[in-house]
């Protein structure tokens, strides 16, 4: 049995820590800097781990640890070695079923790109092209023939009186040499037609391929989630299509497993646990490496589950265990500060903690409070957020004119916004000798689609991200600075503060790009536009509590 039995007098919790949310409890605390020992000192890739405080049925506490995905071919490969939890279903058997349709989508793979790149492609499509050049060129140099002609005609007709033979042979002219140009025409339609068949019986070939692989493919991957068949903490079990399909029934998003689903360390850890009598207790997370390319994860940090793979799966797999519940999604009442309000507009303070609009919780909203306070009024209209952990103003229309005139400002970059933040320092580092006081920084955005609301530098895809940064002070503790957002991406700054090339401090408190504190250290401190009815520029200014 993979459990490893802990020495210590620690008191087990109460209830199982909320994988969404949490603070490492200290009997995970020990097993962690057990399964640290056994990790790479310097290693050339991240990845995440994760230990399963368990209790065996001798009433004997320890835990078991795992890590997310597959190890094969990497520098962590001896981890296998260590009694890591195997995967909850093993599929990287060499003459297995999924190695074996894996390799003939490979060989369907290996075969568009041949055809794709092929020499025969390559000459068909420079011969059509060829061919639609030399048409162009053919049908212009008649076409050109025809107005010198027509110039000829056109000036013998302004010199005098012409016979009716002379005019009768310019008729015949003229019509010989339109008839001449649709020859020509109908000549290279014909040639081209035939060209762009040979192209087409290619790329049909290529598409009828691409159509082969997406079957196989998805008829591999759904036969891969039916072998998932995942325990709950009432001996239940259920696949994970069937979880996920249960899961999405009644949202908006497709109840598809994703990719690497039921393949993180959770899963995996539960799995065991409940397959070898074991009772969880407590678990926890963490980054080993650094980061990678495109996300944000700091060596050593704890991180929670993720939403997109792992949050329908570990509802299910919690179920029959007392959990703790996520202080993210409970109703808190905090009070809302409003700044200004006319016919048209309303200002607001709002406090960290307050949605900006209703989530999947009851939890209150700005829009909430708001709707309550002014039943009859023709909004409240949402015209821009800030993250529910975010302090700071915002502006709110009164009626659909104003709602049209704001969103047109912050389309246009026409209103200006300025945050405060405070970032964590690095104990006075070589980086923070070095940081540049004042700049700029471009990075472009896009969700992480497997644990949305994460957001990951995207080079490719991503949207632009500008941020204006200024630093206002610092010292060995912390970091003081403005930031001006030119783009509203969804969690910009903190990305931009957080990620290596933008200023590689993330902001205090910020449990999804660093670590956590008592808040979020980000506040909309400054907030200017052009009042939608008055035409005039206003602006309204709130320093943080911080």
């Amino acid at each position: 049995m993979m459990m490893h039995l802990t020495n210590s007098h620690i008191p087990a919790p109460r209830r199982f820590n909320n994988p969404f949310y949490y603070e490492p409890h200290p009997l995970c605390l020990l097993a962690v800097e057990e399964v640290k020992k056994l990790l790479p000192k310097h290693p050339k890739e991240g990845k995440m781990f994760g230990v399963l405080v368990v209790r065996n049925a001798e009433n004997e506490i320890g835990y078991l640890a795992a890590y997310s995905g597959q190890i094969v071919d990497t520098e962590y490969r001896y981890l296998d070695d260590h009694e890591f939890v195997p995967a909850v279903y093993d599929y990287l058997q060499p003459d297995g079923y999924f190695k074996t349709n894996e390799t003939k989508i490979s060989a369907i793979n290996h075969e568009i790109e041949l055809m794709e790149n092929s020499d025969e492609y390559k000459r068909v499509y420079e011969e059509y092209e060829t061919l639609k050049r030399e048409a162009v060129s053919a049908i212009a140099l008649k076409q050109e023939m025809m107005k010198r002609a027509k110039r000829v005609r056109d000036q013998k007709r302004e010199m005098g009186t012409l016979s009716t033979e002379e005019l009768q042979d310019m008729i015949r002219e003229s019509q010989f040499m339109k008839a001449e140009v649709h020859r020509v025409k109908q000549k290279y339609a014909v040639i081209l037609e035939n060209a762009k068949m040979k192209i087409d019986s290619i790329r049909m070939h290529i598409f009828n391929l691409k159509q082969e692989r997406k079957l196989k493919s998805d008829h591999l991957q759904n036969w891969l989630f039916a072998q998932f068949n995942m325990r709950n903490g009432r001996g239940e079990e259920k696949n994970l299509i069937d979880i996920f399909r249960e899961y999405y029934m009644n949202r908006a998003f497709p109840g598809i497993p994703p990719s690497g689903a039921g393949e993180c360390c959770e899963p995996k850890m539960l799995q065991y646990a409940y397959s070898h009598h074991l009772h969880p207790l407590c678990m926890a997370m963490f980054w080993w490496g650094p980061s990678p390319k495109t996300e944000i994860r700091q060596h050593e940090h704890f991180y929670p589950a993720c939403n997109g793979k792992c949050k329908p799966i570990l509802s299910w797999m919690l179920q029959g265990l007392e959990v703790e519940k996520n202080p993210l999604e409970e109703d808190v009442h905090l009070n809302l500060n409003i700044l200004y309000e006319d016919d048209d507009i309303i200002v607001v303070n709002k406090p960290a903690g307050m949605l900006s609009v209703p989530g999947n919780s009851d939890r209150e909203s700005v829009y909430s409070i708001i709707k309550d306070k002014y039943p009859d009024i023709e909004g409240p209209m949402i015209v821009h957020r800030l993250d529910m952990a975010t302090s700071g103003l915002l502006v709110l229309a009164r009626n659909s004119h104003s709602y049209a005139n704001l969103q047109e400002q912050f389309r246009t970059h026409s209103i200006y916004k300025r945050y405060i933040a405070i970032l964590s320092a690095k104990s006075n580092t070589e980086e923070d000798n070095d940081m540049v006081l004042k700049g700029s920084i471009s990075l472009p955005l896009s969700p992480d689609v497997d644990d949305r609301p994460r957001q990951k530098v995207d080079f490719e895809n991503g949207k632009t991200a500008i941020t204006e940064y200024h630093v206002l002070s610092k010292d060995k503790e912390q970091i003081r600075v403005s930031l001006v957002p030119h783009t509203g991406r969804t969690h910009q700054l903190r990305v931009h503060c957080a990620y290596p090339q933008g200023l590689n401090h993330s902001i205090k408190g910020d449990e999804l790009y660093g670590e956590r504190a008592d808040r979020l250290y980000l506040h909309a401190t400054y907030l200017r536009f052009t009042h939608p009815t008055t035409g005039k520029r206003i602006h309204f200014e709130k320093s943080p509590d911080f």
